[in-house]
């Protein structure tokens, strides 16, 4: 694995729709910028090697990273993957859609549920938006929120950007009724 840069970003929400949010609602998202090992190879068929090399370190490289900027306990989280013009989607879901990679930010969340994702294919200094969900019961609709990020100099043509994000809470003024409401 080729790591050129890792970028942190925490977000705390004092105010809300003019109301004060107490206690600050935060978010925390964890980027690391890498090489992607398969631009500029043409269609690689297998992409298992290099998952089983990469995904895992990934994973144990930023899910305790953005638990420690978060410095609070984890309710929503979720997942992304940028990659660089040069590569396909493929390549960015390779390394994110894998228990080698997710289960080390599940064990840190103390989580049960899948990881809500994004990935898409794009040039340097794009926004893109992570989708949240809570760590033990997707249908709590507080917690779907959506952290908006972007690297001004990443992804290269030839570079992933993958990132984590966690939040210590819904969103601010959660005011929609239970899911159960309308089953």
């Amino acid at each position: 694995m080729k790591l050129r840069k890792i970028t942190t970003v925490v977000d705390d929400v004092h105010r809300e729709g003019e109301q004060p949010v107490d206690p600050v609602a935060r978010t925390a998202v964890v980027l690391a910028v890498v090489e992607n090992p398969w631009a500029g190879q043409g269609f690689v068929t297998d992409l298992g090697p290099l998952i089983d090399e990469i995904a895992p370190r990934l994973g144990e490289l930023l899910a305790p990273k953005v638990a420690e900027a978060l410095d609070a306990p984890i309710e929503a989280y979720g997942k992304a993957a940028i990659v660089g013009l040069d590569g396909e989607i493929e390549h960015g879901s390779a390394l994110i859609h894998t228990l080698k990679f997710g289960d080390h930010f599940r064990k840190v969340a103390n989580a049960t549920t899948l990881l809500p994702a994004v990935e898409k294919r794009a040039p340097a200094g794009t926004v893109f938006d992570i989708p949240l969900k809570h760590v033990t019961d997707a249908t709590i609709r507080s917690h779907h929120q959506t952290v908006e990020v972007r690297v001004p100099d990443a992804p290269r043509p030839d570079e992933i950007i993958v990132g984590l994000a966690a939040a210590a809470q819904g969103r601010p003024h959660a005011r929609l009724a239970s899911l159960s409401t309308e089953q």
